[in-house]
């Protein structure tokens, strides 16, 4: 499995970074696991509907960050990926805490995958 990041992507790693000091090694395992199970597994991950792309993309609503201590997988981290299953790729699109976001950027996902 291989793994790319967009670099709005890689802003968004940068900005959460400072406050959660342990995201990088957080993002490495999460990581792990989709190299093992990449498709959606609920209640963690879902699909994202009605995009109008062929591109599976699913939203991760539970990582597990250690900076955040005593929450675990109820962090309030949001992860947006695409699956392309054929390639055994997945591109990270968007990471984001829900306090400060409330849904993922539709229009970042289309303008990459269309």
């Amino acid at each position: 499995m291989t793994f790319d990041e967009l670099p709005e992507f890689n802003k968004d790693l940068k900005i959460l970074l400072k406050k959660y000091r342990t995201l990088q090694d957080d993002i490495e395992t999460v990581k792990k696991v989709l190299t093992v199970i990449p498709d959606e597994r609920p209640p963690f991950s879902f699909r994202i509907d009605n995009l109008g792309l062929t591109t599976c993309v699913i939203k991760v609503k539970k990582i597990a960050c250690r900076a955040l201590k005593g929450r675990g997988v109820n962090s309030g981290l949001r992860l947006v990926y695409a699956y392309f299953k054929e390639e055994e790729r997945i591109a990270f699109i968007e990471l984001f805490h829900k306090n400060d976001k409330e849904n993922e950027d539709r229009k970042r996902i289309l303008e990459n995958f269309k």
